[in-house]
């Protein structure tokens, strides 16, 4: 018995101790690399949740964390395959008169993380510092499943949650064919869902708004196909070409998305060697023929000059290089930099709806984006969240955790 307590009472003591190493440890690498501007809404509220979310990330290295959906009284919740693509479909319960309209949703977190039904799966202690990089929210397990219960409860759609396969086990753009894939399907066969195919909507937060960018640039390519009603893109990245713009610079060390963690997210989705990450943000990777071209949608001129008031420096440009072009070039790509289209395909973009947030180094990719759309003649409704940061749709109705910008967004313009 005594040797059975002393082994229990010792086990409690490392557990505490490492506790203890893992908190100290989180409030170091919050203090010493946040920078938290004193717009930012609650910002004492950030900088613990940037805490919790590192020690979050030790205590379960090699688990899994399984998302376990409960009853809803309001909606039919079915896990299904679209053409081997998982998804998940939010189905409203009550009786409609008509076909509904219908939503499809990409989630983010960095192109790795992130999934319909499980949030950390597969991955170890080695990854410790490159999943805090990509992206904090997907320890949230069921972060994505709250927000898509509330769209399809608030606005009485289908909602389609896709779990697209995730890198770096699989290649890119495989996660890009997999969002085209089950948008297509469901679009081809909305009606056995009850929904209007005419009414879809395409949407995504971060990469999945980079996601849903380009898939329905490619919807609207595509001839005898239906166009998609709206595209909703919730503080999307768009574009890897320059990483200096006014909102790279001002909110490069807010939480919960620094600039450097952008740019290792797009290497490491490419399966790309990292060590260029500081040539790539210098814009080493840019030829001058593309430079000349794509800067005239990439362009700090293109932002209003609101936007610059905070600690905003043009960036002097950089010498190009042939050796860190051949590793970033996929980034290039309109299936990667939906920002880059060629006008053609922008002029027949459907309905579009972007929210921004000040404090979110993404801010600028926005706007840019919201100025081409509108240049093109598309429709374009903008809603800012002026004391917002990257990630806040995420942390919808989580309780002590949750913010006030969170339900703003959503329930004033997204239904």
């Amino acid at each position: 018995m005594e040797l059975a307590y002393s082994l229990f009472t010792t086990a409690a003591e490392i557990l505490i101790v490492s506790f203890t190493l893992v908190a100290a440890w989180a409030i170091f690498y919050e203090l010493t690399y946040s920078k938290i501007p004193p717009g930012v809404e609650q910002p004492g509220k950030l900088r613990i949740l940037h805490c919790l979310l590192i020690i979050s990330c030790v205590l379960v290295s090699g688990r899994g964390l399984e998302l376990h959906f409960h009853f809803d009284p309001k909606l039919f919740i079915k896990d299904l395959q679209f053409e081997d693509v998982p998804v998940r479909l939010y189905q409203p319960r009550a009786p409609s008169e008509g076909l509904r309209r219908g939503l499809i949703y990409l989630h983010g977190g960095g192109w790795m993380f992130g999934s319909i039904s499980k949030s950390l799966k597969g991955w170890d202690s080695s990854e410790f510092k490159t999943l805090i990089q990509c992206h904090w929210k997907h320890l949230f397990s069921d972060s994505y499943d709250r927000v898509c219960r509330y769209i399809a409860r608030e606005s009485e759609s289908v909602v389609v949650s896709v779990g697209y396969r995730l890198a770096p086990e699989h290649k890119y753009p495989s996660q890009f064919r997999d969002c085209l894939t089950a948008s297509i399907h469901f679009m081809k066969t909305a009606e056995d869902y009850g929904v209007d195919s005419a009414c879809v909507i395409i949407s995504g937060d971060s990469v999945g708004g980079n996601l849903a960018a380009a898939v329905c640039q490619a919807l609207v390519s595509r001839s005898n196909f239906p166009k998609p009603l709206a595209q909703i893109l919730i503080y999307p990245g768009l574009q890897a070409i320059d990483f200096y713009l006014p909102s790279y610079q001002q909110n490069c060390a807010v939480p919960l998305l620094y600039r450097e963690h952008v740019i290792n997210c797009c290497l490491k989705y490419l399966e790309k060697d990292v060590s260029v990450l500081e040539n790539v943000m210098e814009g080493s990777h840019v030829p001058l023929d593309m430079k000349l071209k794509y800067g005239r949608w990439v362009n700090p001129d293109n932002i209003p000059e609101e936007f610059k008031i905070r600690s905003y420096k043009p960036h002097l440009p950089t010498s190009y290089s042939d050796e860190v072009y051949e590793v970033a070039k996929p980034a290039l790509e309109t299936t990667f930099s939906p920002l880059l289209a060629e006008d053609s395909i922008v002029s027949r973009l459907p309905l579009s709806y972007i929210l921004t947030c000040e404090y979110d180094v993404l801010r600028d990719d926005g706007l840019l984006y919201k100025k081409r759309l509108e240049d093109s003649g598309v429709p374009v409704t903008w809603y800012h969240v002026k004391d917002g940061f990257h990630g806040v749709i995420s942390l919808f109705d989580f309780g002590i955790l949750s913010f006030r910008s969170v339900s703003g967004s959503l329930d004033q313009r997204l239904l």
